[in-house]
């Protein structure tokens, strides 16, 4: 194996040993507690593998409690793993974010209710636990790219989600959605306008009621905390569109998001620009948990 390591041709092994030194130099402000169990094993329903989280924790002693992100990973709401995103974890911990990765069910074992059912589990095991690692239960923050980006929305807008497990209102102060799917897939999925628009019927099932108790475009109230919302200048015609009528909703109520459209990005880019510590989506990020 290192044999053929050392066979990479020059500029690639040097890039991969340079990321190596990089994440290593990052990692070392942090400390990552891995593989938390936010449903009892003793409930019926628990996935030892999907009902799972990381804490990302700065190693520096603060006086006060720090900010806490929670990040939703995307992947069409069928793939995708915490594992793949320790980087937003670290680079949030070294800029003093008590940062939250997690798993959740995927389709097709499960449908988006039990997928934004497992999320708002996992928000609510943070507030009864994340103190413990340093943070600030009433300085919550949720951050979701792509299928992530729509559940930390629908969290975010869906007081039910959390009432059903205890909790008086919704603990969230502030939304990040990077490049978000999902925001209004009742009329996504009603006009079926794109090729193979049926593999979302997986994740959705083909009951228009669910289509539209699971899009946040509906849910979104004067009421709701702050959203800041980027989306990749060259991202899907469907997230560029439903953003913007996501957008118009809430300037209607009288709240305007933070909305940026950043030139070029394509879908996936914009999620794996968040390996590089000062980028945009950052900054905009410590503005809004005052980090």
């Amino acid at each position: 194996m290192i044999f053929r390591f050392l066979l990479l041709p020059a500029g690639l092994l040097l890039l991969l040993l340079l990321f190596g030194a990089n994440e290593l130099a990052v990692a070392r402000p942090s400390r990552r507690t891995a593989d938390l169990a936010y449903v009892p094993a003793s409930d019926p329903a628990f996935d030892t593998e999907r009902h799972r989280l990381d804490v990302y924790a700065p190693r520096a002693q603060a006086a006060a409690p720090r900010p806490v992100v929670l990040f939703i990973h995307g992947g069409s709401w069928t793939s995708g793993s915490k594992d793949f995103y320790s980087f937003i974890g670290r680079r949030l911990a070294k800029q003093g974010v008590v940062a939250v990765i997690i798993n959740y069910r995927l389709a097709p074992d499960v449908l988006v209710p039990a997928m934004a059912d497992d999320c708002a589990r996992a928000t609510a095991w943070v507030v009864q636990h994340i103190a413990d690692y340093g943070g600030d239960p009433q300085r919550l923050y949720l951050m979701g790219h792509s299928a992530g980006g729509g559940l930390a929305a629908l969290l975010a807008t869906d007081d039910a989600l959390f009432a059903r497990h205890g909790l008086a209102q919704n603990p969230v102060r502030g939304t990040l959605l990077d490049d978000p799917a999902g925001l209004d897939m009742y009329d996504y999925l009603k006009k079926m306008q794109y090729p193979g628009d049926e593999q979302y019927l997986i994740p959705f099932g083909k009951d228009p009621a669910v289509w539209k108790a699971m899009a946040p475009q509906y849910h979104v109230t004067a009421a709701s905390p702050p959203f800041v919302i980027f989306v990749g200048g060259q991202t899907y015609p469907s997230i560029s569109y439903s953003s913007e009528r996501f957008r118009q909703r809430l300037r209607e109520l009288g709240h305007a998001p933070h909305f940026t459209v950043l030139p070029g990005k394509k879908h996936v880019p914009m999620v794996l620009q968040l390996y590089w510590q000062h980028n945009i989506i950052y900054r905009e990020l410590l503005k809004m948990v005052g980090a």
